[in-house]
């Protein structure tokens, strides 16, 4: 009878390997215990069933054979076995080759047949990794998932892998709050030995914080101390909030919160001596429930300071402790103190002061006595910046920011400055640092900049259909680091049925590398101005072709302070269509300008002109940043002059101011001012019926409104005409103004004006924040006006029309026979349409008020901005408007 020995092992489906080995004889099981084994048919049962000893040696190793292998080379399977041909073997090392070729994770099967030492060993090859997919993710993408799992195509396909990739997505979903998910890996048989690996992802709900329960509080409320815990219990009114899910960081965070309201509040003794997250059985909910001993509240002892610098004396240090003997213990403050100290000790020169506080406990009087110590360090000079991180913009772009050099002496204002102005640039993302670190010596210093690159050009594109414009398309680029010099290039193009445009910019901020800027523009303009006839039909009223160009020029005069300098040169030409707006008034059978049809402040600014105007701005700014400061105020005086040359003569003033506040919390609060005024330098001109032209023309005037005046349109604010048009509807002689509000409205703009604004802006979340949401609640207020009465002339035979407004809740009769300084200038008359009445409007320094609330988003399409205002205060013929948006995109 042949005697075969035969040795297998499997892997259970349910990833658990599991390891049978099996010695079989014709004649008996040796050496083996505890699992059934199956049985040849060759062999008698009443020899299967007897007992013999263990065998120590099986025989010596005649040949050994692979059979199976399909990828592999029978060597290398061989490799990883210690048999060898010559050699003794026993059932042991049967065994430890199995062993060590499944640890290899290469085979799904494997098996060890034995003829009287020729070895034949059987193995099946774990398959080849065709694809992974991913099926019921919806909360997180293929893209955030992906990384997570080391397994990929083309890999050889083994269980332990498939087991840690699960345990990472789970791992994944737990930090998003979804403790409830689960992965089933699935496993689908090709052919070619290839298997597709499917994750079949069961989300789950995402787990709340259903209550933060607090024991061992009695000094403050459970309310008062969930407020300082970044973890919220969840409620309806947080659906939006991102604090409600469960994250084990926070746990641990909002313990460090509670210890530090309690050690500001004086409760030095402060801990907490337990905190537990449980997990509802429905993996829903957390349960949160911290253990604190709150300890007794600490007053301050004597505080004094003790210096072993010499430039730092403790006078003067002392000046800086704001604690007093007496006063509650509050561990903030004297960690501002430290800092504040070390600020001062930077602007000696002394980069690595040491300020250490020494604490004396006394819990009989329950005081806190407190000595600042600043111990002895050597002034510290700049040895080298290190610039890392800037991929496009070039070093010298970076250090000419700097306000130190090497070779300096350290100076930790200049340090905090220099990180300002770099990141005023706007190219680098805020975390921007400038860290400081210890020298070749311990006298030098290093100043290390790691910045980020982030998106320094805009583009906007536009093209839609709008009942102002009907079709419309823009396009504007802009970019502030053209090929990482920091040069500014931009362009815009805008066209519509009603306006054109064509702009080009640009400006080299260090001309010659050194602190002076230099820049120009030049464009063109084609504007038709409009307005409504019956409300519906759209009228141009006149049409402005501008083109010019502008030199710009600025230097640095102090560190806060500039001087801007420019020169501009400009072509106008102010037209009106003559068959609308033209007639022979003198019947001298010459076409002219028609007061009645165009009214007399547009037939005043027709004409052709050139500007050339020569201007300076002085600019006194510290602000923290100019993109987005949060402290710091600025302050702009502006005059253009222009007659230097062409034929306008006027001198524009205008003054701009602002100021940031931290107000604690994340808030940023500003306020801000402007103001302007134009004044004419030509001679009084009258019309040809001997009425004064108002000096200052149409195209040169200021005018407010949307954007500088949120809650009013475009040019909504100020002096401006009301067209009213009079009829005769029951032919009683009575002409009344039309139903349905038919009017016809221009803005004049002023010569003087003023606007102000306050605004804070809300902090969100650190999700929102992510997102680049900056909510903000401001008023604005402002007014233009400075304009004489246009001369609204009276025609005969209509000065006395009795006119009633039929939008009035009751009927009235009125008689309006030209103005007076109480009441608003009207004239009447004739139209081609029928009659008319005109209102001129506005013209007051009154303030106008608005109140509301917008959002700056850096949305994905780019930065987008909308605000949502209500005029509170306004004036008779004031435009308003609810809401304004902008979006533009960045790259």
């Amino acid at each position: 009878m042949k005697v075969e020995k035969r040795v297998t092992a499997t892997l259970c489906s349910n990833f658990n390997q599991r390891l049978t080995v099996a010695l079989l004889t014709g004649t008996a099981l040796a050496g083996f215990t505890g699992s059934a084994i199956a049985q040849p048919a060759l062999a008698p049962p009443q020899a299967v069933t007897s007992a013999l000893q263990p065998v120590a040696q099986a025989g010596t190793v005649r040949s050994i054979a692979v059979t199976g292998a399909q990828r592999l080379e029978s060597d290398t399977v061989l490799s990883y076995t210690k048999l060898r041909v010559g050699q003794p073997y026993n059932r042991e090392s049967l065994d430890l080759a199995l062993k060590d070729l499944f640890e290899t994770e290469l085979f799904a099967d494997v098996q060890i047949r034995d003829d009287q030492g020729n070895l034949t060993i059987e193995i099946k090859e774990n398959p080849v990794i065709n694809r992974i997919v991913l099926e019921g993710n919806k909360r997180l993408k293929d893209e955030k998932i992906q990384p997570e799992i080391k397994l990929a195509p083309r890999q050889i396909f083994t269980r332990s892998r498939v087991r840690a990739d699960v345990a990472r997505i789970v791992e994944l979903y737990r930090r998003q709050g979804r403790f409830a998910a689960s992965v089933d890996p699935k496993m689908v048989q090709l052919d070619q030995n290839r298997v597709d690996i499917i994750f079949e992802i069961s989300e789950g709900p995402k787990s709340k914080v259903r209550q933060i329960n607090i024991i061992g509080n009695e000094k403050f409320s459970h309310g008062e101390l969930r407020g300082q815990m970044v973890t919220k219990q969840s409620r309806l009114f947080r659906i939006f909030s991102s604090g409600t899910s469960y994250d084990p960081d926070r746990l641990a965070y909002d313990q460090q919160k509670l210890r530090q309201f309690y050690l500001t509040e004086g409760y030095a003794d402060f801990r907490v001596i337990s905190a537990v997250a449980e997990l509802t059985q429905n993996k829903r909910d957390f349960i949160i429930t911290y253990v604190v001993e709150e300890g007794d509240r600490y007053k301050f002892g004597d505080v004094s300071v003790q210096s072993d610098i010499r430039d730092l004396q403790p006078e003067t240090l002392q000046k800086l402790v704001p604690m007093k003997k007496g006063d509650w213990y509050n561990a903030k403050q004297v960690e501002d103190t430290v800092t504040s100290m070390t600020e001062t000790a930077g602007l000696f020169g002394y980069a690595f002061a040491d300020i250490n506080p020494d604490f004396q406990r006394s819990k009989d009087n329950l005081t806190m006595s407190l000595v600042f110590r600043v111990n002895e360090a050597p002034r510290v000079y700049v040895e080298r910046i290190d610039i890392n991180g800037n991929t496009l913009t070039q070093d010298k772009v970076i250090r000419r920011e700097f306000r130190l050099h090497e070779g300096d002496a350290f100076n930790s204002f200049q340090v905090k400055r220099s990180a300002d102005r770099i990141k005023s640039l706007g190219y680098f993302q805020d975390k921007l640092e400038v860290e400081q670190k210890p020298g070749s010596a311990p006298d030098r210093i290093v100043l290390e900049t790691n910045v980020e690159e982030k998106s320094t050009g805009e583009l906007q594109l536009s093209a839609g259909f709008s009942s102002l414009e009907r079709f419309i398309v823009s396009a504007s680029i802009r970019q502030r680091n053209f090929r990482g010099k920091g040069q500014e290039l931009r362009a815009s193009v805008n066209y519509s049925n009603y306006s054109k445009s064509v702009e080009l910019g640009f400006t080299e901020p260090y001309l010659f590398d050194r602190n002076i800027a230099l820049g120009g523009d030049i464009f063109r303009r084609d504007m038709n101005s409009f307005n409504y006839l019956n409300n519906n039909d759209r009228n141009t009223t006149y049409q402005q072709t501008t083109t010019g160009f502008q030199i710009r020029a600025g230097l640095a005069l102090t560190e806060y302070m500039s001087l801007a300098l420019r020169y501009g040169l400009s072509f106008d030409d102010v037209t009106l269509d003559k068959n609308s707006f033209y007639s022979d008034t003198d019947g001298n059978g010459t076409l002219e300008c028609d007061p009645i049809l165009a009214g007399r402040y547009l037939c005043d600014a027709i004409g052709k002109r050139t500007t050339s105007s020569l201007g300076y701005s002085l600019i006194y700014d510290t602000r923290d940043n100019r993109i987005r400061p949060t402290k710091g105020h600025s302050v702009t005086f502006s005059q253009d002059l222009a007659g230097l040359g062409g034929s306008v003569k006027y001198l524009r003033s205008r003054i701009d101011a602002d100021k940031f506040w931290k107000v604690g919390g994340g808030f940023i609060f500003s306020l801000s001012g402007e103001a302007g005024y134009i004044h004419s330098l030509e001679k009084q001109k009258f019309d040809s019926a001997s009425n004064p032209i108002d000096k200052v023309r149409l195209t040169d005037r200021f005018f407010l409104g949307e954007p500088q005046m949120r809650g009013f349109d475009i040019r909504g604010i100020g002096p401006r005409v009301k067209r009213f048009y009079l009829s005769d509807a029951d032919t009683d002689g009575v002409y009344e103004r039309a139903a349905g509000n038919n009017t016809q409205d221009d803005a004049l703009g002023g010569k003087i004006y003023y606007q102000a604004r306050a605004e804070l802006e809300i902090p969100l979340g650190s999700g929102a924040k992510e997102m680049g949401l900056r909510p903000s609640i401001f008023v604005d207020a402002g007014a233009v006006a400075g304009l004489k009465n246009p001369a609204l002339t009276q025609f005969p035979g209509y000065c006395s029309l009795t006119v009633t407004n039929p939008d009035s809740t009751t009927t009235t009769t009125t008689t309006k026979a030209g103005g007076t300084p109480a009441s608003p200038t009207c004239a009447t008359g004739t139209f081609a349409n029928g009659n008319f009445e005109e209102d001129y409007l506005g013209d007051t320094l009154k303030p106008r008020l608005s109140v509301g609330f917008g959002v700056n988003w850096n949305s994905p399409f780019g930065p987008f901005r909308i605000d949502i205002a209500k005029a509170l205060l306004k004036e008779p013929g004031d435009d308003t408007k609810l809401i304004t948006f902008n979006v533009g995109t960045q790259f």
